[in-house]
């Protein structure tokens, strides 16, 4: 495969039974390519390897002053090594291709996967688990992809040598024979140790990251409160942690490495002086006796490989098995089929009206109003606020689906629910990259980018990129915005992504808490533009502020996960307690504010 083909038209269906399955299952998706590369590597191998025949035919023309066979000699050297050079570019040529190409396909796996769950996969998967698996995992199974290749060719040519050495010279090849797989197997053992060992230091690790990601997330809040210094200590013992798991995982594998170079040393050793005290008797000559050592030299090579497929099987079976857990994940809404594409059509809802009703609570958004919702748990709210757009993680198996007209969304493809219903959440996030890229959204195009803007009260926010523009036109849509929107204030960042949201033009918007991090002049502008730019077009918006829920057409007020009264703003305020106690923060919701005060100025 080349690398021009990537990214994968469709990295298909993994395996996730078992971290040995998911490995077994990316093997099987590259069988050509590992061909292709146990195939180069072999005939390097092969070429290596038949440089200690050349060499001894050599030696043993000078030796005998045979100027026809040196010359013969000398031309087969230059062949095995122009040989063995290209042999040994296209494996690396085509053992990198198979890394990278493997690397892929389990990033776009994951980014899939990332995409299925949502926010679901943050809520079961830590957030450095996250981060690390998608990096230093994905780098070790691509490691053990690329590996295997070079490690095949390895088997191969130690195999092909020592019974060439057995028939070549039987009095050494036995020797070689019998002493070739104790080098092999002989770090078998301390496997277990080193991969725990590895393991141990990948956890840790993990955790640095997850504490350094929450750290720096939080790090506004930190030095308001005085606890920076804390954390910091607290990543410093972490660090050092993971440190201290690094060194002992190392010295393991140094071990391992040491074996690897003494024990075939104390064969060659072995050969060496055999093979001279039989060159010595006679019985063997001196072409022979370099040919024999050049064969056993040339064996350290791929007994090397041996090496680095246990390390890289050891690293790579913990990362495959996290990857492949993380691969496992399912949402647990019942009923939905496959994701599907992103480009997944709109499923065509039968009946005239497009209503969005949730039959577990009740709760009813008529089809082209504002209806504002209004709950006194900000969870509920957020847990609500995602089963209205078909993807809760946490439905039970007796609630029913939310309808869009006749038709249950959980009934159809994840990716078409979202492109019909969107959801944006209390805590949107701005990816990196120039304004213009975060607005390139899948869009109907009925709504302009300056109208979604100018609806959100995006004036200051443009000008302030503006100014930060490095561009000479000082076009704010060319300006970068930094990972997650850092470089801008929270109210900054939400009406940016409310902007977003507009610009999608969704037939159903939901809305969680869209103004909570603005003012309240800024706050009545946005409901206003809201109300504008969504006209005749579904919307639902969870808040508490009067100034939205005054502009709604509908107020629904929810409570313990069930609807208890819906109206207008107004309405509520005098005839349901719970909504006017939410709403304006009564410490006796029993009354009504007019009452309260009408009491209080009532004579004793």
């Amino acid at each position: 495969m080349s690398l021009r083909s990537l990214p994968h038209a469709d990295p298909g269906v993994p395996d996730t039974r078992s971290g040995f399955r998911f490995l077994l299952w990316l093997e099987k998706c590259q069988i050509r390519a590992q061909a292709t590369a146990t195939f180069w590597g072999t005939l390097n191998m092969a070429a290596f390897a038949g440089m200690p025949a050349a060499v001894g035919l050599a030696v043993q023309a000078v030796v005998d002053r045979s100027g026809g066979r040196l010359a013969l000699a000398g031309g087969l050297i230059l062949a095995l090594g122009l040989v063995s050079a290209v042999g040994d570019t296209m494996l690396h040529r085509v053992a990198v291709t198979n890394w990278i190409t493997a690397a892929a396909r389990v990033q776009q796996l994951l980014a899939r996967k990332t995409a299925e769950l949502g926010s679901v996969l943050t809520r079961r998967v830590a957030a450095g688990e996250v981060v690390a698996v998608s990096t230093g995992d994905v780098e070790k199974i691509g490691w053990f992809v690329e590996a295997l290749a070079r490690f095949a060719s390895s088997l191969l040519a130690t195999v092909g040598v020592t019974v060439a050495l057995v028939v070549y010279r039987p009095e050494l090849g036995l020797i070689v024979a019998a002493c070739v797989p104790v080098l092999a197997l002989a770090v078998l053992p301390l496997l277990p140790h080193a991969a725990r060992r590895a393991d141990e230091q990948r956890t840790k690790a993990g955790k640095a990251t997850e504490l350094a990601s929450d750290t720096v997330a939080g790090l506004r809040v930190l030095r308001g409160i005085g606890g920076e210094e804390l954390f910091l200590a607290r990543y410093r013992r972490a660090s050092q942690e993971v440190r201290q798991a690094a060194v002992r995982s190392a010295r393991m594998w140094s071990l391992i490495s040491a074996l690897q170079v003494a024990l075939p040393g104390l064969l060659l050793l072995a050969v060496t002086w055999y093979g001279a005290r039989l060159a010595l008797d006679g019985r063997i000559s001196v072409g022979e006796l370099v040919t024999v050592y050049g064969a056993v030299v040339f064996l350290l090579f791929p007994l090397r490989g041996f090496e680095e497929i246990a390390m890289a099987y050891s690293f790579s079976k913990p990362s495959a098995k996290r990857t492949a857990r993380v691969l496992s994940l399912r949402r647990d809404t019942l009923g939905r089929p496959d994701a599907g594409t992103a480009d997944a059509p709109r499923p065509q809802v039968s009946g005239t009206r497009r209503d969005l009703y949730d039959p577990a609570t009740g709760l009813l958004a008529p089809a082209g109003k504002l209806t504002a919702v209004v709950c006194g748990d900000p969870d509920a709210a957020g847990a609500l606020a995602d089963r209205l757009g078909g993807h809760s993680p946490e439905r039970a198996e007796e609630d029913p689906s939310v309808l869009l007209g006749e038709t249950a969304l959980d009934e159809i493809p994840l990716a078409a629910a979202r492109a019909v219903v969107l959801v944006q959440d209390k805590d949107p996030v701005l990816l990196s990259g120039t304004l213009a890229e975060l607005l390139d959204v899948p869009r109907s195009g009925a709504v302009a980018a300056g109208d979604a803007l100018a609806a959100a009260q995006c004036d200051d926010v443009l000008e302030a990129l503006a100014q930060a523009s490095v561009d000479e036109s000082g076009d704010p849509m060319r300006t970068r915005i930094t990972e997650r929107g850092r470089s801008l204030s929270g109210g900054q960042r939400q009406r940016l992504a409310l902007a977003r949201s507009l610009m999608a033009d969704p037939e159903v918007l939901v809305l969680d808490e869209p103004t909570s991090a603005v003012d309240t002049h800024t706050e009545a502008r946005i409901a206003h533009g809201l109300r504008a730019l969504r006209a005749e077009r579904t919307t639902v918006v969870f808040t508490s502020s009067p100034l939205l829920l005054d502009l709604a057409d509908r107020v629904v007020f929810v409570e313990e996960g069930s609807v208890r009264g819906s109206g207008t703003h107004r309405e509520l305020l005098v005839s349901v307690p719970g909504y006017r106690a939410v709403v304006t923060r009564e410490t006796e919701p029993e009354l009504h504010p007019f009452e309260s005060l009408r009491k209080a100025e009532e004579p004793a």
